[in-house]
């Protein structure tokens, strides 16, 4: 290390050759850490990074990329003094050079908080709001990455998004994520995480509903069911998953948001792109039935829309997906059968279904069956004879000693007991989740 060191200070064929071994041997994390420990290294590293030659200059820039990498807090923090430089060189006009420079910055927030308090008032996220404007797919996809963690830091709420908030940077991720099928994905997808990242803090729903958030993630969501072939085409599910999230997330918040997207073709799209990656991404199920869920939360449309579709025996068909999946249909099935004895009746239809159901070996899930049973029973009394024909006692009788469950379903032996219209329990209220 410290004849690459020595070699780095010589003319500038030394320089360059120097700098390429530095480079491979910066792969090595032991390398990393004594590189940074030699008295002047940085400095000089620095040096060669601001040098008027741009090959020297490269090759100085794909050094610190290396240290970037390093999971060491300390390798990170001795790269403090290159931030500022990092920052100038964003608006360069070589692609690959300011690609290299967002990267490193991207990696260095990561490990560091010594970094990210550095690159505040280092006007970081000015620099980014005069970037995302670039042409250059390379650049904004490098752009969303250093975004994308800035705002998972731990004091991104507080520090971060309100400086996100007050720049241009949401209406033009927005833009961004919103053209993801006509432009590269690989933008759209890092955007879409930085805007999940931003709902998740809690202090910007207001103002993504204000730049018309929820309208446009709807259309896109519209517009990926209208073009998904039989075979969705790999990677178009990392774009799916954090718009799934972001449109659910905001549906959870105290917006009252749901009555703005009242169409019930986004619960057709939701169905077809849910069949669309039930094979090769069945992790995509998870995501659909939360939004799913936070729809017909607290929205009779979504409710009456879904049995009035038709979009019942495909619900239930995700029922055997996973024990999460399980738990999030019959979540949903709850939304609908807690407006009331119209839509009860509906899923009366279904009830053949739910023996299966109280049989899997998922406590949460089986709590959900009992809970859709109770309101069942409890608004279509019809659907409690019905269920004890169907054999629905023995189902329930085996629950009657587990600790979880066994109240539920002492309860609802006692409901199907009783003759019809006597039962006075309450409804059970489902509400609206966030995904984190």
């Amino acid at each position: 290390v410290l004849e690459l060191l020595r070699g780095m200070q010589r003319g500038s064929e030394d320089r360059k050759r120097s700098l390429r071994r530095l480079r491979h041997a910066l792969q090595n994390k032991d390398t990393q850490q004594k590189f940074v420990r030699l008295d002047g290294s940085i400095r000089t590293l620095v040096g060669l990074f601001t040098s008027s030659l741009a090959d020297v200059q490269m090759e100085a820039a794909r050094c610190l990329h290396e240290l970037s990498h390093s999971s060491d807090p300390a390798v990170a923090e001795a790269c403090l003094p290159v931030t500022s430089y990092l920052l100038t060189y964003l608006s360069g006009h070589s692609i690959e050079f300011t690609e290299l420079c967002l990267y490193t910055l991207g990696n260095l927030v990561v490990e560091s908080e010594a970094v990210r308090k550095q690159l505040l008032p280092q006007g970081i996220i000015p620099v980014l709001a005069s970037c995302i404007q670039s042409p250059h797919e390379a650049v904004l996809e490098g752009l969303g990455y250093v975004l994308s963690q800035l705002l998972q830091a731990k004091e991104a709420p507080a520090e971060i998004v309100p400086l996100v908030l007050d720049s241009v940077l949401p209406q033009h991720m927005l833009r961004l994520v919103c053209s993801g099928l006509k432009a590269g994905t690989g933008a759209a997808v890092e955007f879409a995480w930085c805007l999940h990242y931003i709902i998740c803090s809690h202090t910007a729903d207001a103002a993504l509903l204000s730049l018309g958030a929820l309208p446009a993630l709807t259309t896109l969501l519209l517009d990926l069911a209208s073009e998904i072939p039989p075979d969705a085409p790999e990677g178009l599910e990392l774009l799916v998953c954090p718009v799934l999230r972001c449109l659910s997330n905001l549906l959870a918040g105290d917006t009252g948001c749901q009555g703005q997207i009242q169409d019930e073709r986004l619960l057709v799209a939701l169905f077809l792109i849910l069949q669309s990656f039930l094979q090769q991404h069945p992790f995509i199920i998870q995501e659909g039935l939360w939004l799913l869920n936070n729809l017909t939360a607290d929205e009779p449309f979504f409710c009456s829309a879904l049995l009035a579709l038709d979009l019942l025996p495909a619900l239930l068909q995700l029922l055997p997906c996973s024990p999460m999946a399980a738990a999030l249909v019959l979540t949903v099935l709850c939304n609908i059968a807690e407006k009331g004895p119209a839509l009860c009746r509906q899923l009366h239809q279904a009830l053949p279904l739910l023996l299966p159901a109280l049989a899997l070996p998922d406590t949460q899930a089986v709590g959900q069956g009992l809970e859709l049973l109770h309101l069942l029973f409890l608004h279509c009394p019809e659907a409690a004879a019905d269920f004890i024909r169907q054999g629905g006692q023995r189902a329930l009788e085996q629950h009657q000693s587990s600790p979880e469950l066994q109240e539920q379903a002492r309860a609802l032996l006692d409901m199907a007991g009783q003759p019809p219209g006597a039962s006075t329990a309450g409804p059970c209220h489902s509400t609206a989740s966030a995904f984190p």
